[in-house]
C-alpha cells in the first residue's frame, strides 16, 4: 500500500516492484529460450542464447549492486532499525551473485561450444546445466523479491520520511 502523500519514497517502493517484475520477465524469457533449443540458436531478439544469458546476469548483478550501494545504504541511514533486514538482503545478493557467476561460466562454455571450441559430441551439457541453475535461481529470486517488496516496500511506502536523499538510490533494469 502506497503512502497517502505520494512522496518520493513511496514511488521508490513502486519502482522496486517494477524492477523485480522486469527481472522476473527476463529470467522467464531466458528459460523459455533455453527450452527452444541449443545455445547456438538465436533468441527472439536476435542474440545468441549465451549473449542473452550474460545480459540477464549482468542486469541482475547491476540491480543488486545498485540496491546495496544506493537504496539500502540510504534506507539504513534513515532507519537504523532496518539494518538487520538489509544485512539479510545483502547476504541474499551474495548468494545470488555466486549463482550468477556459475551461470555466466556455463553461458561462456556454451558459447565456446557453439564456436567450435567445445565438445564435438553434441553434448547438451551447458544448456542443461544452465537450465538447472536458472530454475534454482528463479526460485531464490522469487523468494528474495517477495520478502524485499514486503519489508522494504512497506518501509518505503509508510515508514521512511520522504527527506531529501542526496543521491539517486535506484536505477532501472537494463539488458
Amino acid at each position: 500500500m502506497a503512502s497517502q502523500d505520494g512522496g518520493r519514497t513511496a514511488a521508490l517502493g513502486r519502482q522496486l516492484s517494477l524492477a523485480h517484475d522486469e527481472l522476473r520477465r527476463l529470467i522467464n524469457d531466458l528459460k523459455n529460450d533455453l527450452k527452444s533449443g541449443a545455445a547456438h540458436r538465436r533468441t527472439g531478439d536476435g542474440r545468441t542464447l549465451a549473449a542473452h544469458c550474460l545480459a540477464f546476469c549482468g542486469a541482475l548483478e547491476t540491480h543488486h549492486r545498485g540496491e546495496d550501494d544506493g537504496l539500502f545504504a540510504q534506507l539504513v541511514r534513515e532507519r537504523p532499525d532496518l539494518a538487520g533486514t538489509v544485512a539479510k538482503l545483502v547476504e541474499d545478493h551474495e548468494l545470488i551473485s555466486s549463482i550468477l557467476t556459475r551461470v555466466t561460466e556455463l553461458a561462456r562454455q556454451a558459447a565456446a561450444a557453439d564456436d567450435g571450441h567445445g565438445d564435438a559430441d553434441g553434448d547438451r551439457g551447458p544448456d542443461e546445466a544452465i537450465r538447472r541453475e536458472l530454475d534454482g535461481l528463479a526460485a531464490i529470486m522469487e523468494s528474495h523479491f517477495r520478502y524485499e517488496e514486503r519489508v522494504i516496500g512497506a518501509a518505503l511506502d509508510r515508514m521512511v520520511p520522504d527527506g531529501d536523499w542526496p543521491e539517486p538510490v535506484f536505477r532501472p533494469v537494463r539488458t
